[in-house]
């Protein structure tokens, strides 16, 4: 009985495909790191250097918003901090890391 078993695995083992390399396993890990890499890491790099140059060249006069969502104008800055006036005179200082962007830049794309 059990060399009826044996004969059926036997028989279904020489039909099978011919093995593939061990290699051919990584390669659906390395295309899903690529398209990571482009559509994730890439961009979000690219939006940091882009902040940072930003923050760098941050001078007096500068109208910007912080990533809270605060709108006011540079009065003063620091090597971490930057103090900012707002709408009614007074002044907050807010750490350079949370600054948003330009606030002139976030009006003018409103418009288009």
């Amino acid at each position: 009985m059990f060399d009826l078993f044996i004969s059926t695995a036997h028989a279904q083992a020489a039909n099978a495909a011919p093995a593939q390399p061990a290699w051919m396993s990584f390669v659906p890990f390395v295309l899903i790191f690529v398209v990571m890499y482009f559509l994730m890491i890439r961009p979000q790099k690219k939006r940091m250097e882009e902040e940072q140059n930003f923050i760098n060249k941050l001078s007096h006069g500068d109208e910007i918003f912080t990533k809270s969502g605060i709108l006011g104008k540079v009065t003063g800055i620091a090597e971490k901090v930057v103090t900012i006036e707002l709408e009614g005179g007074s002044k907050m200082k807010v750490l350079k890391s949370h600054i948003g962007g330009s606030a002139t830049a976030l009006f003018s794309e409103a418009k288009k």
